[in-house]
């Protein structure tokens, strides 16, 4: 997919009853070829939820960063790309009906709130997984998605900042705790929960969008 004049590559798949796709980028430090991410997407897909896994780095920006041992991490820029993937998936004819739902983990947390704040009307709910989000002032002025953030409830320290980070967002958000889990949510039983809690919240949020009175889904 075109993005920020540079093309790149993703994986999409939309079961037939697929109720919204759910974005799950990669940037800096991880690949949609990762086992963690893609035994991710395959428990969202068994739920009922269409799946696209991209890169946010071309093959030439990753290869280059790779060769200088460098990381390119740019809120702005990995911000801009996402709402690229979001314009694409828009325009699909199997998915331009469907709502999007924007699905973080870890660093990628800044740039899809940022992304989120540039697409009110356009993204179903954003949910955030394990990391450290500190949103910038200036999104959480614009945020109006409802935002979930999943934490692990073996890191006290870690959940306290997910709360505090929480606190800061004026627009609706939830905490949900995955009692056994790290920030890693290591282990088959961590992931299973994460993907339940996942899909009940964007399950309810759908519901609340076709409650309204002008529903877009």
């Amino acid at each position: 997919m075109p993005a920020d004049r540079v093309t790149l590559e993703g994986d999409l798949s939309v079961p037939a009853s697929a109720q919204a796709v759910v974005l799950i980028p990669h940037d800096v430090d991880t690949s949609r070829r990762d086992p963690h991410s893609q035994a991710i997407a395959t428990r969202l897909r068994a739920a009922g939820w269409g799946t696209l896994m991209v890169d946010l780095l071309s093959a030439r920006e990753d290869r280059r960063a790779t060769e200088r041992g460098e990381q390119l991490f740019d809120t702005g820029l990995l911000a801009r790309r996402l709402v690229a993937a979001v314009d694409w998936v828009g325009a699909q004819p199997g998915t331009r009906t469907l709502p999007v739902v924007l699905f973080g983990c870890g660093t990628q947390a800044a740039s899809v709130l940022e992304a989120a704040a540039e697409l009110p009307g356009r993204v179903l709910t954003v949910v955030l997984w394990g990391g450290l989000p500190d949103p910038a002032t200036d999104t959480v002025r614009r945020l109006e998605v409802p935002v979930l953030f999943i934490a692990g409830g073996r890191e006290p320290g870690v959940l306290r900042l997910t709360e505090r980070a929480a606190r800061r967002l004026h627009a609706p958000h939830s905490v949900r705790v995955v009692p056994e889990a790290t920030h890693l949510f290591e282990g088959r039983d961590a992931l299973d929960q994460v993907t339940d809690i996942a899909g009940e919240w964007c399950a309810e949020r759908l519901r609340s969008a076709r409650e309204t009175a002008r529903p877009r889904w």
